[in-house]
């Protein structure tokens, strides 16, 4: 009876893991698409601001200023809008606010 417990429990474990090292590409992708349509207007596609954004004062999102806030400080600036930036609460799920922090996190490695 335990080997059976140990065999399923290690085929979860695999299973689960292999779905992880699959979607990890695509997460990155569905981030990068959720970025260009609702960011980059402002932010441009590279972080640094677009022109339209520079003039109305967007921050740099590679930036020491933006990068050394914690997730939870660029969570709830996505979400509940900070300045003239809309907030996003209701509009993307929290999974994609998620993955926008990480996408953000990328932009400064670029």
């Amino acid at each position: 009876m335990k080997l059976v417990t140990f065999r399923v429990g290690l085929i979860t474990l695999l299973a689960g893991g292999l779905i992880a090292i699959c979607s990890s590409p695509a997460v990155a992708q569905d981030a990068a698409a959720t970025y260009k349509a609702k960011c980059a207007m402002c932010h441009g596609p590279d972080g640094k601001g677009s022109a339209m954004g520079v003039k109305m004062g967007t921050h740099d999102l590679t930036s020491d200023d933006v990068q050394k806030q914690t997730d939870a400080q660029l969570t709830e600036t996505i979400t509940k809008g900070k300045g003239k930036m809309p907030a996003y609460d209701g509009k993307l799920k929290d999974t994609e606010i998620k993955d926008l922090v990480a996408y953000i996190r990328g932009l400064a490695k670029k």
